[in-house]
């Protein structure tokens, strides 16, 4: 489903993912300098029962007219092989918990009743010959013992090839982070640990987070 948004702010977000894009335009110009994305814990709050959206706004369920409450912005990337290639028809899941700390899952009950009804929670992208990936979504926040961050899980045909966690750059919770902190190495922190800027000429304040997803390899197609 095309994610549609209001004509200046869908051609600001376009312009400047396109300024991104085009920096990794070339398959294998800079295969060297890439690092897997490390996996991560999918951990406790995977939703267990799907929402009835599942697009890649997770702002607005469905047609609802009351958006979720939050810093809205957008996550977007592209998933690669090991060699700068992308990959198509790679299905890309996000999840994460709501303004209030709240999941969808329903483990999560001690928070039930601060839930935004209004935040989808979940939602899929799938990749095409490109493989970029785009969701509007909203800027993580922490809740205890956690740093803000948000779940990522690629599937292709059937399969799950990676499950891995995306974190905000220069936030103070993540050298506290026990998930954080167990990846093994500075690079591999790198490789989860984004800017989230302003989007440029945006009067409501959105963001924008650029996440290409590295695979270890290259599944058939």
């Amino acid at each position: 489903m095309e994610l549609l948004l209001p004509l200046k702010s869908r051609r600001a977000f376009l312009r400047t993912a396109g300024l991104a894009t085009s920096m990794f335009s070339t398959v294998g110009a800079f295969a060297e300098a890439l690092t897997l994305t490390p996996a991560a814990t999918e951990g406790p709050y995977y939703p267990n029962h799907l929402p009835l959206d599942t697009d890649n706004d997770l702002i607005v369920i469905n047609n609802a007219l009351t958006p979720a409450v939050g810093e809205v912005g957008y996550v977007s990337g592209r998933v690669l092989d090991s060699r700068g290639s992308p990959l198509r028809n790679a299905v890309v899941e996000i999840w994460q918990c709501d303004a209030n700390g709240v999941y969808l899952n329903t483990a999560d009950s001690a928070n039930r009743s601060r839930q935004d009804k209004q935040f989808q929670g979940f939602g899929r992208f799938s990749t095409g010959s490109s493989g970029e990936y785009l969701f509007r979504t909203l800027k993580p926040v922490p809740y205890v013992p956690r740093t803000p961050h948000i779940h990522f899980k690629v599937r292709r045909g059937g399969q799950e090839l990676l499950t891995t966690q995306l974190y905000i750059k220069g936030h103070p919770g993540n050298e506290k982070d026990g998930i954080w902190k167990d990846l093994k190495t500075a690079k591999e922190r790198n490789a989860v640990t984004v800017d989230f800027k302003p989007m440029p000429g945006s009067k409501a304040g959105e963001w924008l987070a650029r996440f290409d997803l590295v695979l270890g390899t290259t599944p058939e197609a």
